[in-house]
């Protein structure tokens, strides 16, 4: 049962629409006996999160699960709220909801809808979604619901309307200045990438290749750019950028950077281990395995 004493413990963002349904079932059964908490995964053009966290949960006991994020442009307020209700009810209150408002060039261009302000648009997604009326059974207690937020006006709206924001792709200064935005009292859900190599060509190579389909995302690019980055920084990438954005290096290392996370404000640090050619396919269990709670 996710609570907000759990949420604070560690968790891993992975895709898994590389995987079959059975590959990606043993993926979380690891991930739970590694003493994770929740497990996070991304909506894009592949499993409907919803639908497959409801098979995952099926497969395991205690992992949480978390959609980070579910694009409100992809469905209605309440269809999400039955859809996130029902997870709840039926995962004995082991579901968390992350939603986003995803970026211009997905919306208009993936999915051929127009794209509103973000502000405007996500609150009245919210104020819609929790005026939704679900009449089945209940769960225990309303799912957890965190806004993945960047900017001060989202975060702002996080704090305000939902449970907290998960923000994607930060820094621990950022996490520090969402902390003093939401305050003390709501949940900050952070994601950090890794690369477990003490090789600086071979984290900057693996690095590059997970920022190529973020750094044209005007989101991501606006929040690094409030972060001091130039421009040149993000596109380049830079060293400076690279090694702001990815932890890299020993095991130590990379503690020191999810630790820095946690001083900053964050309950919950989700990592998300990067593979040295980019295939997430086949998770890395090394790092996984090194990075779990201490139990």
């Amino acid at each position: 049962m996710v609570s907000t004493k759990q949420i604070r413990r560690r968790g891993v963002w992975h895709p898994t629409d590389a995987m079959t349904s059975t590959e990606s079932a043993e993926f979380a059964q690891r991930i739970e006996s590694l003493g994770y908490s929740i497990l996070w995964l991304p909506e894009t053009t592949g499993r409907d999160p919803f639908s497959h966290i409801a098979f995952l949960s099926s497969q395991t006991l205690k992992l949480g699960f978390a959609t980070g994020i579910a694009n409100i442009y992809h469905r209605h307020p309440g269809v999400t709220w039955q859809a996130a209700t029902t997870l709840a009810e039926q995962s004995n209150n082991r579901f968390i909801l992350g939603l986003g408002v995803s970026h211009a060039p997905l919306v208009e261009g993936l999915r051929q809808m127009k794209y509103e302000k973000p502000i405007e648009t996500m609150r009245s997604y919210l104020t819609s979604m929790k005026s939704s009326p679900y009449s089945s059974i209940p769960p225990e207690r309303e799912p957890i619901c965190l806004v993945a937020a960047l900017g001060p006006r989202m975060l702002e709206l996080s704090a305000d309307l939902s449970d907290g924001a998960h923000p994607y792709w930060t820094t621990p200064e950022h996490t520090q200045i969402a902390r003093e935005i939401i305050g003390e009292e709501k949940l900050l859900c952070v994601e950090q990438k890794v690369v477990l190599t003490e090789d600086r060509e071979t984290a900057h190579v693996a690095a590059k290749k997970a920022l190529r389909i973020y750094t044209p995302l005007p989101n991501y690019r606006n929040n690094w750019k409030r972060l001091g980055f130039t421009d040149d920084d993000i596109d380049t990438p830079t060293t400076k950028f690279i090694d702001a954005v990815v932890a890299w290096g020993s095991i130590r290392e990379i503690e020191k950077r999810i630790g820095e996370h946690e001083k900053a404000g964050a309950n919950h640090v989700c990592i998300q281990p990067i593979s040295h050619d980019g295939n997430y396919k086949i998770p890395e269990w090394e790092t996984l395995e090194a990075l779990a709670p201490k139990k």
